[in-house]
């Protein structure tokens, strides 16, 4: 018998999804930073195995009140995973606290499918506390199973893989067997560059940029085959272009260097990495540029 089935991560913004669908997968699909917000899409990761195939959704933390049309499209990407999945996780953590009469609740009560309660970060407070955090949420919720981790540690991540197995009903497979993600190559290249940005720059600059590739090809060189990518970072103000730059160019060639490396790990081959930045006013409120940037649904 092969089983397959959806499961859909959910939860606010910085409580450990992407980490979690990271060490569930077992290779980095999000990226990862400790700042809120840093997943914008939707992404799957694909489990496959002889008898079965899991098919992982990340998801953006839902954002109460979006200040911008990018973020009521990231809204509309968790919308949607309440509506197509045959398990879901819903993510919180040790530290997150949810106002009693926050829509969360009346969601989670809704859901008819498998639903299982996922408490993160469990390494960072007495075991007393997570007992605490537990009851508190299943006094409210009917949750299906309930899992205290620490996703960045990978503890307590193969009970919940486990229990997803036994969840999931008979069906085909949805996806080609070699295929791990959903996403293109030149997308996790855009992440990554994008992951660096939040990285080494403070306060709003890197909420206001969005990277895309304006080309990815495979070349020779005098010392063997080599990828040539270019890509450009959209910034939403004029006045944030000079901190992208830095002085003699010294932020952005900071940032090619942090890039390159990680881009060369995750396609395994070595990389010539070009970037530019340009100032496109208000994109996260242009509905064109959102569609080019991939958050139409």
């Amino acid at each position: 018998m092969h089983k397959s089935g959806f499961v859909n991560i959910v939860g606010r913004p910085n409580v450990g999804k992407s980490t979690l669908m990271n060490a569930l997968v077992g290779m980095k699909m999000s990226i990862i930073t400790s700042k809120p917000q840093t997943t914008r899409h939707r992404i799957m990761g694909i489990i496959n195995e002889e008898d079965c195939q899991i098919v992982f959704s990340d998801t953006p933390g839902f954002i109460n009140e979006p200040h911008y049309k990018m973020q009521e499209k990231m809204n509309n990407f968790v919308s949607t995973t309440f509506e197509d999945a045959d398990v879901m996780l819903f993510v919180t953590d040790m530290f997150e606290k949810y106002e009693e009469d926050h829509p969360v609740y009346e969601r989670l009560k809704k859901v008819e499918i498998p639903l299982f309660l996922i408490v993160n970060k469990i390494d960072l407070r007495p075991k007393e506390e997570v007992l605490l955090v537990i009851k508190e949420w299943t006094d409210q919720i009917n949750f299906k199973e309930v899992f205290p981790i620490s996703a960045l540690n990978s503890l307590g991540t193969e009970e919940i893989l486990k229990a997803i197995k036994e969840n999931i009903k008979e069906g085909p497979a949805y996806y080609p067997k070699d295929q791990l993600t959903d996403k293109s190559e030149r997308f996790f290249v855009s992440e990554i560059i994008r992951e660096k940005i939040l990285q080494q720059y403070k306060q709003e600059v890197p909420y206001s940029c969005e990277v895309a590739i304006d080309y990815f090809k495979e070349s020779e060189s005098k010392s063997g085959p080599i990828i040539k990518i270019g890509a450009t970072i959209f910034a939403s103000r004029k006045s944030q272009k000079p901190i992208l730059i830095g002085k003699d160019g010294a932020a952005i060639k900071k940032l090619g260097i942090e890039a390159r490396k990680d881009i060369e790990a995750f396609l395994d081959e070595r990389v010539f990495l070009d970037l530019s930045v340009k100032v496109k006013d208000g994109w996260r409120d242009d509905e064109q540029m959102l569609k080019h940037f991939g958050y139409q649904q």
